[in-house]
């Protein structure tokens, strides 16, 4: 009887996935483009889709490639010349008392830094490196790497921005610092929710043939104008791989979240780029006081920026360009924008890849939690920084 009960539920969810997964796509399509071109008109929708992914392309993607190439060529230089583990040296008496985490802990936070979130796998799955972490730290790694990732691109791009014809390189740093103040909110609270399932144990056992010098950089013999000539080069080679890859993103989730933040031009709707429905303001104005406290906020358009940090951060940047336009953000606004954009750096979607490589994909639900709580606080610290900042300037 039990084995007949069990058929028929398998028969029945068999029969329910096999209907909804493919309706599931065009339902959602149907409901995103039939409320854009009902308001917009089809004609007008489509244009400004397209004209919008085309203008981002041209005119952000390309700017974000080439810092991406120039800040892959330099990352390259400084691993290839040792700098890289000098820095790890300097910030390793940081990681016990701020992360709880080892020494060597910090090679993940330069790692990341100069490259994206993913670099944390290829380092976690080094026996020779995860070897000195506790399993309940190492896991804690997938939230402490990605609150430094794309880290010198997302802090140059803001960095080169313009506000009222002064350099926004100073709230960009004090961006970096509330990044700073996130990743240790992140890290600590993921441990702390974790602990209780991983406690005391070893991810790996110890095993005396591994190189405990895994963050040393082997140096070849070519001479240092070669070494200096072909890192660059394979540095800016990887920044265009990193420049490609965030193409999908940008064009795809900042398009959409455009068409959903600005409302039409000043003659209605007229299919050119960058004009919407204006939706994520309506309801950003509903939570209007919560952020203009938390983040200083004063335009409920500027919600865009961190939800779509969330995806994506390379898409999120794309936003900064014409919110300056608009004259709507500020110093204050450069400095929370860098903080959350460099500490979530699209967690949603990498963090579920990097915990399911480690091992612990049972544990997805609270990385995302914590790191969620860690980019609000690297927001909140970079405002309130800011004024602090602001009254003795």
């Amino acid at each position: 009887m039990t084995d007949e009960v069990t058929t028929v539920s398998a028969e029945k969810s068999s029969r329910f996935s096999a209907v909804f997964y493919p309706a599931f796509p065009v339902v959602v399509l149907g409901l995103l483009f039939g409320y854009l071109g009902s308001v917009m008109g089809a004609a007008n929708m489509f244009n400004t889709m397209f004209s919008t992914a085309h203008g981002l392309l041209m005119n952000t993607v390309l700017y974000i490639m080439g810092i991406c190439v120039l800040a892959g060529a330099i990352g390259r230089l400084l691993l290839e010349f040792g700098t890289v583990a000098v820095m790890e040296r300097v910030l390793r008496p940081l990681m016990r008392p701020l992360y709880r985490l080892p020494g060597k802990a910090s090679l993940a936070a330069v790692m990341t830094f100069f490259s994206d979130n993913p670099a944390i796998i290829s380092l976690a799955n080094d026996a020779r490196f995860a070897k000195s972490f506790k399993a309940y730290q190492l896991v804690s790694l997938a939230n402490f790497g990605t609150a430094f990732g794309m880290g010198l691109i997302v802090v140059t791009f803001m960095s080169a921005q313009s506000i009222g014809g002064e350099s926004a390189m100073t709230p960009a740093l004090i961006g970096l610092f509330g990044a700073i103040v996130g990743s240790v909110v992140s890290t600590r609270l993921m441990q702390h929710m974790i602990y209780k399932d991983l406690g005391e144990r070893d991810h790996i056992e110890p095993d005396s043939d591994a190189d405990d010098q895994a963050s040393e950089i082997p140096v070849s013999g070519d001479t240092i104008g070669l070494r200096f000539l072909n890192s660059c080069l394979d540095g800016g080679k990887s920044g265009v791989d990193l420049g490609i890859a965030i193409i999908p993103g940008v064009l795809i989730i900042a398009t959409v979240v455009m068409m959903l933040t600005f409302g039409p031009g000043e003659t209605g709707y007229t299919g050119a780029a960058f004009q919407g429905v204006a939706v994520l303001p309506k309801l950003g104005s509903v939570f209007s006081g919560v952020f203009s406290a938390l983040f200083g906020f004063q335009s409920p358009e500027l919600i865009a920026f961190p939800i779509t940090s969330l995806g994506a951060v390379g898409a999120a940047m794309t936003l900064v360009p014409p919110f300056i336009t608009q004259g709507i953000i500020g110093g204050n606004e450069i400095a929370v924008f860098t903080a959350m954009g460099m500490c979530w750096s699209g967690y949603l979607s990498t963090h579920t890849a990097m915990l399911d490589t480690l091992g612990y994909r049972n544990l997805i639900s609270k990385a995302l939690l914590s790191h969620t709580i860690g980019g609000l606080a690297a927001g909140i610290a970079a405002h309130y920084t800011y004024l602090l900042f602001s009254l003795f300037s």
